[in-house]
């Protein structure tokens, strides 16, 4: 009797959280788009249609991801492994984005192509991490040596991170600070580190301080209320969103911040409408749908496996958790305003399906399980990654 019972894997437990936020999101997004209150008849707009179409795209994406090895993605020839090949391409799109004519601007930020619809800095960030997972495990590059092995690996990082902070200060924030957790986790050293985060600290205040409104924002996150109508308008509608919601909130539909008060209420703060019409009941089910994607990450990082495996599932892991985290934090008004999306739920186009990718490759990790070949890395290597235990995880 007991063969025949079914015990759930961590991998269904990924893909329920994964269907959980995206329907959410066509939920949400559907909502938000409806411009009237009341028990009225559920009518499909524009939006919550587009939504509903991506994502059934974004699922089919992550399914498909999921059944492929994640070990292809370790090739160990350096150039023709798929993510060096992906950071090359990324460099290329998010390059092509500034180019008049190419680029597309929307709410004074030229962030998307003309020509395909596809967000660069969406691909960039996440070829930023599927190359680090590779090259910190398989080390085609002596990180140990600084100008020699360290410097080289991040410079294809450096010069995304500079393409999309000119017009995407938070996306290459969510980068650096990527970056920055996963060479911690892969146990760089520190002392490393600490030199490059000197100058692209310096980096990102004058970029913040060049840049007049994001400056505004910095400041009106101080006080909101000294600017009710400008740069803190967004921040305190947010927060009557917060009030107004109650435990139980307003109720599906029924918001009234999205009735033109709540500034990018399907994408940006798109958490705040879920807090007025569903609640703090509706915001905790959210959160724990993010912190289930986590769970499933830790116990891929936690079983004994090969190192590129469980560094992979860790990358995904911090860039999903630190963006939901970012995204929920701007919500609050807890740190100041970002343009980052809430992951899987906010309305978009390349961004959700590029991200049900990359948890497809966490899914991936989660079925295939790879041991250590042996010669496959030096003696170096092999003491850094202690794969009869746990050393990834105790390094977290």
């Amino acid at each position: 009797m007991d063969a025949s019972i079914y015990r759930m894997k961590y991998r269904d437990v990924l893909t329920l959280c994964v269907i959980g936020l995206l329907a959410l999101g066509v939920v949400m997004v559907q909502s938000a788009s409806m411009r009237v209150t009341g028990n009225l008849r559920w009518q499909w707009t524009g939006a919550g249609m587009a939504q509903l179409k991506l994502a059934i795209v974004a699922f089919l994406t992550y399914l498909s991801v999921g059944r492929l090895d994640y070990e292809r993605l370790g090739c160990r020839s350096f150039r023709k492994n798929p993510t060096v090949i992906l950071i090359g391409i990324a460099i290329v799109l998010c390059a092509m984005v500034l180019v008049p004519g190419l680029g597309k601007e929307i709410n004074g930020a030229r962030r998307w192509l003309r020509f395909i619809p596809l967000q660069p800095s969406e691909l960039g960030k996440w070829s930023v991490i599927l190359f680090l997972c590779y090259a910190l495990t398989f080390r085609p590059f002596d990180v140990d040596r600084f100008f020699r092995g360290f410097l080289p690996m991040l410079l294809p990082v450096g010069i995304i991170t500079l393409l999309v902070v000119i017009q995407d200060f938070g996306t290459a924030a969510l980068i650096a600070l990527c970056t920055i957790v996963i060479c911690l986790a892969a146990r760089v050293k520190l002392r490393h580190i600490l030199i490059v985060m000197a100058p692209a600290g310096a980096i990102g205040f004058w970029f913040v301080h060049h840049k007049a409104y994001r400056w505004r924002r910095i400041t009106a996150f101080m006080d909101p209320y000294a600017a009710p109508q400008k740069e803190g308008y967004h921040m305190i509608q947010s927060l009557l969103s917060f009030s107004t919601g109650g435990i139980f909130g307003r109720g599906l539909g029924n918001g009234i911040q999205k009735l033109g008060y709540l500034p990018e209420d399907t994408t940006d703060f798109i958490f705040a409408v879920i807090c007025e019409e569903l609640g703090i009941c509706g915001a905790l089910l959210t959160i724990a749908l993010y912190l289930g994607i986590l769970f499933v990450a830790w116990q891929v990082i936690r079983r004994p496996r090969d190192s590129f495996g469980r560094l992979l599932a860790f990358g995904v892991a911090c860039l999903v958790g630190f963006q939901a985290l970012i995204n929920i934090a701007v919500a609050t008004v807890s740190v100041p305003t970002k343009g980052l999306s809430l992951p899987l739920v906010s309305a978009g186009g390349s961004g959700l399906v590029i991200t049900c990718a990359a948890l497809g490759v966490l899914y991936s990790v989660s079925r295939h399980e790879h041991q250590l070949e042996a010669g496959s890395v030096n003696k170096a290597d092999a003491m850094r990654w202690d794969l009869s235990g746990t050393d990834l995880a105790g390094a977290l």
